[in-house]
C-alpha cells in the first residue's frame, strides 16, 4: 500500500478586468488549464471576479454571497473537475455602504468548505502618489480560519495579511502545513517585498505558503506584480510565475513540513514576555504574548 500523500498544487495567475463576466471567463479557463495538467489544488488571486477603484461601479456589481454568480459558476467547475478550488476571494456585497474581501475553499463535491474575510485593510500611500484606502469600501474581518485538506489543514489569508507575522504564527500553532496568500501586490512594493515576507512566512511557520497573484497593468491603470509563488517550509520557492495570466505548478510533499519543523522547532520554543520602557519607569510593563 502506497503512503506517499504528495499532491499537485496550481496557482492561476490573473489579469482581473473591471467586469465580473469577463474575469470569469479568465478564472475558468485557467482553472480548467491547471486541472488538465493533474492539479488536485488550484488557487486563484485575490479579487478574482474584479478590480474596481471606483466605489460608485463597485458597488454597482457586487453580489450577495448567496447571489454572486462567479462563486456559483466557480462551485459547479470545482465539483465538474473534482479538485479542491480555493477562490482566493471575491468582492462581495457585505451591506449598502460596505464590502467584503472574502475567500473560498470549495471542495470536490461543490461545497464550501471554509471562508475567510480579509483582516488586515490595504491603507497606505506609496512614494510616487499611489493611494490605497481598503477600508473605505471593505469591512475587515475579525477571525482567521484553517480548514481541512485531503494532505493537511491549511490557513487562509489575503495579501496584506501577509505582513502581520502573527496571524501565520497562529494558523500554523492551530495545525496548518499550508497557509493561502492569494494577493493582488503592487509592482512597487512587489518588487521591494514580495519574495522576501513569502519566504520568511514559510520559514517561521515550517509550512508551504501558495500565493496565487494578480498580474501586469489592468483595466482600472493599477498595476499588480505577479509573480506567483509556491514557497516550501524551508523557504525554498518551488514555483513561479511571470508577469503575464497563466497556470503554475509544484508537487507538494507534506512530510516537508514535519521534517522542517523538527530541524528548527522554533513554534514550540515561543515564551510569554513584557516590554519595558525605560522612560515610562518600572512600572510601565506592556506584556506581550508569546506563544505558550
Amino acid at each position: 500500500m502506497s503512503t506517499d500523500r504528495s499532491f499537485t498544487a496550481a496557482l492561476v495567475q490573473m489579469r482581473t478586468g473591471l467586469l465580473p463576466e469577463p474575469s470569469l471567463a479568465q478564472g475558468t479557463r485557467l482553472i480548467r488549464e491547471a486541472a488538465a495538467q493533474g492539479a488536485q489544488y488550484v488557487q486563484t488571486p485575490e479579487v478574482s471576479n474584479m478590480m474596481q477603484l471606483n466605489r460608485t461601479a463597485l458597488f454597482e456589481h457586487l453580489k450577495s454571497e448567496a447571489a454572486d454568480p462567479s462563486l456559483k459558476a466557480y462551485r459547479a467547475l470545482a465539483k465538474e473537475l473534482k479538485i479542491h478550488l480555493h477562490i482566493g476571494s471575491l468582492a462581495l456585497r457585505f451591506s449598502d455602504e460596505k464590502a467584503v474581501n472574502r475567500s473560498f475553499l470549495i471542495g470536490p463535491e461543490g461545497d464550501i468548505l471554509a471562508s475567510y474575510d480579509k483582516i488586515h485593510m490595504f491603507d497606505i500611500d506609496l512614494p510616487g502618489g499611489e493611494s490605497y484606502r481598503e477600508s473605505s469600501n471593505y469591512q475587515p474581518g475579525e477571525t482567521a480560519v484553517i480548514s481541512d485538506l485531503p494532505w493537511g489543514r491549511i490557513g487562509l489569508t489575503i495579501c496584506y495579511d501577509v505582513r502581520f507575522p502573527a496571524l501565520y504564527r497562529a494558523l500554523a500553532e492551530s495545525g496548518a502545513s499550508f497557509i493561502s496568500v492569494p494577493s493582488a501586490f503592487t509592482r512597487k512594493t512587489g518588487e521591494a517585498h514580495w519574495h522576501t515576507l513569502l519566504r520568511a512566512r514559510a520559514i517561521e511557520t515550517g509550512c508551504f505558503v501558495f500565493a496565487a497573484a494578480q498580474c501586469g497593468l489592468h483595466e482600472n491603470k493599477r498595476e499588480t506584480f505577479g509573480h506567483s509563488l509556491i514557497v516550501d517550509p524551508w523557504g525554498e520557492v518551488l514555483a513561479e510565475g511571470g508577469v503575464d495570466p497563466g497556470v503554475v505548478l509544484a508537487r507538494i510533499d507534506p512530510s516537508r513540513v514535519e521534517t522542517a519543523r523538527k530541524a528548527i522547532p522554533s513554534l514550540q520554543h515561543g515564551r510569554r514576555f513584557s516590554v519595558a520602557d525605560p522612560k515610562a519607569g518600572p512600572d510601565h510593563l506592556h506584556l506581550v504574548r508569546g506563544s505558550a
